[in-house]
């Protein structure tokens, strides 16, 4: 069985930066593609940032773009996100999912999703 467990999560100021980490665990998932998802409060779930099966291309869309950074770590088990925001924002729930691909992914091509972890930049 899948599990993605995120951790990290936290209040970070203005200016400042905050790291979210992805645990992967009860499977490999060397093939698929991982991704953020991010949902504000009335907002639908949006991927804010995406990493083919071996690394090698990253996905941002375009309101985080040059602010945060995915990779992969220890050897695939892990994906992180490194976040910096120059504004003040919302609260938001970060979920860690795998999907088969990594490009604009909508919220219907996820097969696994962690359970979420909450981030919030004050200002």
């Amino acid at each position: 069985q899948v599990q993605l467990v995120e951790s990290g999560g936290g209040l970070v100021q203005t200016g400042g930066s905050l790291k979210l980490s992805c645990a992967i665990s009860g499977h490999t998932l060397i093939s698929y593609g991982m991704a953020w998802f991010r949902q504000s409060p009335g907002k639908e779930r949006e991927c804010v940032a995406a990493i083919s099966w071996n690394g090698g291309r990253t996905y941002n869309t375009d309101t985080v773009k040059g602010r945060f950074t995915i990779s992969r770590e220890n050897h695939g088990t892990s994906i992180d996100l490194q976040m910096s925001s120059r504004t003040p924002q919302s609260p938001a729930i970060y979920s860690c999912t795998a999907a088969q691909s990594y490009m604009r992914l909508t919220a219907n091509d996820v097969e696994f999703w962690g359970q979420g972890t909450q981030g919030t930049v004050s200002s």
